[in-house]
């Protein structure tokens, strides 16, 4: 048995208003018939009741259709994208007048956010095309969608030969595998490299892409190397210079003593003196020299499972000058070079102990896990803290009258080789410093 379909709303209105005047207007046509009236009156009256009811049913109906007519007009312009129309009538304290109201307002945010939306997507596509880095979209298939001006000079062709062709066919395959971010040294169209590959996904019309990012490395290396020679140079021409002044003014006092006719009676004391000065200046330029040496020949870190609580202690019992607490920490095990870690920790309880002993105060090492893949180990003092926090890991750069300069430069250079970073802070908690150490946790809590 089929359904049978419902009546429209407009018609449901016209019957309903039809019903409404019904039984009134037949009332009174029983009564007009009833009565003493002649014939031609009788019909002339019922035309005119007829007339007005008719007519009030369908300006009833059209009065309550119409606007909702006017309404879906309006919704069916804001759903085309045309946010220009407007409805007429709009009021407050009028239901109809506050719907026209409430339309208008929904056109109005519509036009603004449509406006706002194609003003960011210029704004984008703009920044696309100006940035200096090769950045590619894929579909899920690995088709590519979109590629900016820095991409199409990489791969060495226009976006009409490279748009919806496949990434196996244009030798990109290798950009949507395997870990991000890396570093990749192949050759594109045009020369340069290393490039860091960055690989994000995003969804365009409810479908995966991908987005890549390919930007060069060359550039950057090149500025950091040329400011390294830079700093290498500043470092190297001050030491020697140090070094070489006293070595050459002390060199000439003698040569001219030594044409001396007679020669000064204190001579030989002015000799011996002036070649114990030029003796020590060499040896300390020697040293110098050494400790660079040392910086840059550090060797990649033989990695092996090392117990971080004999490790702590072991260092601490090294120091002799003041005694420095160890406050134990998990039982951790890292993955690392027990030599280089253990240069490294004397290096930070040595530098806690001269600041504590500055004022006599106190030096604690302690350790924790703050994650599940990383340990963290403090070295702390009661020193007078940090004064230059700009320069702290500049190489060669000390405030001791007797330090190198090298130890902290060598430290961070040790932690970073091993994954993990070296910073040093004041203390929240009163006077002094604390060296904080982070590792990656590569083996096993116990």
């Amino acid at each position: 048995m089929s359904r049978r379909k419902p009546l429209a709303h407009d018609v449901h209105i016209l019957l309903l208003a039809l019903l409404a005047g019904l039984p009134g207007t037949l009332t009174a046509l029983v009564l007009l018939w009833g009565g003493d009236a002649s014939a031609k009156v009788c019909w002339t009256l019922t035309v005119l009741v007829l007339g007005v009811y008719l007519g009030a049913v369908f300006t009833l109906s059209e009065r309550v259709t119409r606007p909702l007519q006017t309404v879906a007009n309006l919704l069916a312009a804001l759903r085309e994208g045309d946010y220009s129309v407007r409805g007429r009538g709009a009021r407050g304290g009028d239901p109809l007048g506050e719907v026209y109201l409430e339309t208008n307002a929904l056109a109005e945010t519509l036009r603004e956010q449509r406006l706002g939306a194609m003003e960011a997507d210029v704004l984008l596509t703009q920044v696309m095309q100006e940035i200096d880095v090769a950045v590619l979209t894929f579909d899920a298939e690995g088709t590519l969608k979109l590629v900016n001006r820095a991409g199409e000079r990489l791969l060495g062709l226009p976006r009409a030969r490279l748009m919806n062709q496949k990434a196996e066919g244009l030798g990109l395959a290798e950009l949507l595998e395997g870990p991000v971010p890396r570093r990749l040294t192949r050759t594109f169209a045009v020369e340069g490299g290393p490039y860091e590959l960055r690989r994000g996904t995003f969804r365009q019309g409810g479908l995966p892409h991908q987005l890549v990012v390919l930007a060069d490395l060359r550039l950057a290396l090149r500025e950091e190397e040329r400011e390294a020679w830079r700093r290498m140079v500043r470092v190297l021409s001050h030491e020697i210079n140090n070094s070489l002044a006293p070595i050459h003014s002390i060199s000439d006092s003698l040569k001219d003593a030594l044409v001396q006719v007679p020669r000064p009676a204190d001579w030989e004391e002015d000799a011996r003196m002036g070649l114990g000065i030029i003796a020590r200046r060499s040896e300390a330029l020697g040293r110098f020299m050494s400790a660079y040496a040392r910086l840059a020949r550090l060797p990649p870190p033989k990695l092996s499972s090392m117990e971080v609580d004999p490790w702590v202690r072991r260092v601490a019992a090294l120091e002799t000058r003041l005694p420095v607490e160890v406050r134990p920490g998990p039982t951790i095990a890292v993955s690392a070079d027990g030599d280089q870690l253990e240069q490294l920790l004397i290096n930070l309880v040595r530098n806690a102990v001269d600041a504590a002993r500055e004022r006599q105060g106190k030096v604690w090492v302690s350790w924790t896990a703050p994650s599940a893949d990383a340990v963290e180990v403090w070295v702390e003092d009661e020193g007078p803290g940090l004064a230059d926090t700009a320069n702290l890991f500049v190489p060669f750069f000390t405030t001791k009258p007797e330090g190198s300069g090298i130890g902290l430069a060598l430290s961070r250079q040790i932690a970073e080789a091993h994954g993990g970073s070296l910073r040093l802070e004041n203390r929240t908690e009163g006077p002094g410093c604390r060296a904080r150490l982070r590792l990656p946790l590569n083996a096993a809590r116990r």
